[in-house]
């Protein structure tokens, strides 16, 4: 299926790349259908991607792995909010944090609230509000990564 984007022009997708978010996402409802695109075709994937609607052209989030800026991350979330994706377990659940990247990159930002949630064996999504309390909506990526360096002795 040839779907078309407004930042990777057209592109042609398989019916197994593509995920169903029922609710849509906050603010983006009516759009159910959605891929994951990395800016480059390399073996080496990097660690932003695109969560790219196969609806609205124009609707492309950037997406990182929670793991790359936290590595403790461990969202609290309603069963119930996850029973429609199938069963779940370690093997096939995919979370990926929605970033928001100002014109500063340095105040780029990921939220650790409302993480994206997919079983890739089922390929159906959902967003949801975690319960942990301390989870920020606009977490500082470049300094929590700095931070890791620091730890790791990697600067």
């Amino acid at each position: 299926m040839l779907v078309k984007t407004k930042y990777f022009g057209e592109i042609d997708l398989t019916e197994d790349k593509i995920l169903e978010f029922e609710n849509g996402i906050m603010g983006f409802e009516e759009y159910t259908r959605y891929t994951i695109l990395y800016d480059r075709e390399e073996e080496k994937k990097g660690n932003i991607m695109w969560f790219q609607s196969v609806e609205e052209p124009a609707l492309a989030l950037p997406v990182i792995s929670p793991f790359y800026v936290k590595k403790d991350y461990n969202p609290e979330v309603s069963e119930e909010l996850l029973q429609p994706l199938g069963e779940i377990n370690e093997e096939n659940l995919c979370i990926l944090l929605t970033l928001t990247v100002p014109g500063n990159v340095k105040q780029t930002t990921a939220n650790l609230k409302a993480p994206l949630i997919v079983n890739a064996d089922t390929r159906k999504g959902c967003q949801a509000i975690v319960e942990n309390a301390d989870y920020e909506v606009k977490y500082n990526v470049y300094e929590a990564i700095q931070k890791m360096k620091e730890e790791e002795g990697d600067e």
